[in-house]
């Protein structure tokens, strides 16, 4: 492979900095639509959060866990002239998750609604089931609502929103506005363990129940239409990508450090890497946390950029464990809740900085939920809420094995052999290999009636210079990531067609012409 030295310096160049999920969708698209993609990263390997730690099972995942949302990577294939089947084997959770709380009471989500009455019902009674098929039905309405004018839109506008509320009056009560999620709950269900189950979804994207909008209810329904596993970890979709890309001629250098984002009159010019050299590029997209250059750690060029990003919250972190073991104890699923007894009082530890002492744990069995049975030496990555490096002091390790591992051995269940703490990831560890993040996993906080608003979009206050990821709209999660790279890769094919009428080879789906893709494969077999 050429060194990012040897790059031509052609118009149709584009440097993709971060190979996380969105950096790899949207080097995919771009290099479809036969633009000349260079993807920078400073690991080793794709991924970006979708990471994972070596264990004598193998790879164990580190990072995300949950597929949902499929259709959204149906799309991203299908613009690839690709099948998601042919590239990585999934299996479709028919049970969703195992939660298990303290009293000994289990519960069993799936994704058949007549399954979950009937659990519901054994579960906390006929009136819970009732409840729950209202709450049910509101997140769908909401999901179904809000997703065009929201999540599939590339800058979302609070004025069309409003109209699009006012067209739809029947929507106003459903968003509950001025409500938390965590009161919306208390209102839908009797039974508080059924509020702190659907509230826990208000960390898929690092807030509480207790700060964030009552609208993101609809969360429930990204999962129950559908949850799948992929075969191998989350890992191998980012490796399928990095490979489609390849494919089409985007060029991968890995373990490269992009130190300083070069722009001058209001345009991007280049990009400078730990080593010295400087690659000239008109089109540059940035797969990392917006804050990285708001706070001026990519160069001063660049910290008029998402400058939002320098005063609002961060949302959560985390403490991951990755590791190999037998388990002992309770059957496991493949996705796992163990609550503690009361919600609360850990989302108010964490708003103060700290580590509740016994954390609501989640378990992903990652050999669980497929066709085969589980092996004896099975690979388990576990999951608690953690305060970013904003509000809290360092944790020591240590504590965290204690505080994990004691709680789940209250619930009878425990691992041979007990990982040690090269299997632990911690806030500061996150900080360390996404910089500028404060170990946030999921950037800005979601708290607030308008956080949806405040995010930055995939065009930035400097030309040529774009974003995507987990920090931008539409926000955090493998899915909404996803969805930030199609919004950035339309934007440069946009704005490339509109300055040049020479760069018009690209179609509006951001498909590419034949001779386009000749015109790539010309390019990548030549080295260019």
């Amino acid at each position: 492979m050429t060194g990012p030295h040897t790059a031509p310096e052609g118009a149709d160049r584009v440097i993709v900095i971060g190979a996380g999920i969105a950096g790899l969708a949207a080097a995919a698209r771009l290099a479809q639509a036969g633009l000349s993609v260079t993807v920078l990263e400073r690991h080793s390997t794709p991924g970006g959060k979708m990471r994972t730690l070596p264990s004598p099972a193998g790879p164990v995942d580190a990072g995300p866990t949950v597929l949902t949302m499929r259709p959204v990577f149906d799309d991203l294939f299908t613009a690839l002239a690709e099948r998601l089947e042919d590239h990585v084997t999934l299996h479709r959770q028919s049970l969703l998750a195992r939660h298990f709380w303290p009293d000994g009471s289990r519960l069993d989500l799936h994704d058949d609604p007549a399954l979950n009455e009937t659990a519901l019902a054994a579960f906390a009674g006929p009136k819970a089931a009732k409840q729950f098929r209202a709450f049910s039905t509101r997140a769908r309405q909401l999901f179904e609502a809000f997703d065009a004018p929201i999540m599939q839109a590339p800058a979302p506008s609070l004025g069309k929103l409003t109209l699009h509320c006012l067209t739809r009056p029947w929507l106003l009560p459903r968003m509950a506005p001025g409500k938390t999620l965590a009161r919306l709950l208390d209102q839908s269900f009797d039974d508080p363990r059924l509020a702190q189950l659907f509230g826990r979804y208000a960390t898929y994207v690092g807030g509480s129940p207790y700060a964030v909008p009552a609208i993101l209810s609809l969360i429930w329904q990204a999962e129950a239409a559908g949850v799948w596993v992929v075969e191998g970890g989350m890992h191998r979709l980012a490796t399928a990508l990095a490979d489609i890309a390849t494919a089409r001629g985007a060029r991968f250098h890995y373990d490269t450090h992009v130190t300083r984002i070069e722009a001058t009159n209001g345009r991007a010019r280049a990009v400078h890497l730990s080593d010295g050299t400087r690659i000239p590029a008109e089109t540059i997209l940035f797969n990392g946390d917006p804050r990285a250059l708001a706070t001026g750690v990519l160069g001063p060029d660049t910290s008029t950029v998402a400058q939002q990003t320098r005063h609002t919250d961060r949302s959560l972190s985390a403490e991951v464990w990755a590791f190999a073991a037998t388990p002992n104890g309770p059957d496991l699923a493949h996705h796992n809740v163990f609550f503690r007894a009361d919600p609360k009082p850990e989302f108010d530890t964490l708003a103060r900085g700290q580590y509740a002492p016994d954390p609501t744990l989640y378990i992903c069995a990652m050999d669980r939920g497929l066709p085969q049975p589980p092996p004896q030496l099975e690979r388990f990555e576990i999951i608690a809420n953690a305060p970013p490096l904003t509000q809290g002091a360092p944790q020591e390790p240590a504590s965290c094995q204690t505080r994990t591992f004691r709680t789940l051995a209250r619930f009878g269940l425990t691992f041979s052999p007990e990982p040690n703490q090269t299997a632990l990831t911690t806030p500061q560890g996150f900080d360390t290999l996404f910089p500028a993040s404060t170990g946030s996993l999921y950037g800005q906080s979601p708290h607030g009636m308008t956080a949806a608003f405040q995010r930055p979009t995939a065009r930035t206050p400097i030309k040529g210079l774009y974003l995507a990821g987990g920090g931008t709209h539409p926000g955090a999660g493998v899915p909404m990531a996803t969805l930030s790279a199609r919004h950035a890769a339309e934007a440069i094919l946009s704005d490339r067609t509109s300055t040049s009428p020479s760069r018009r080879t690209a179609t509006p789906g951001g498909m590419s012409t034949p001779s386009a893709r000749a015109a790539a494969a010309r390019s990548a077999s030549s080295g260019s």
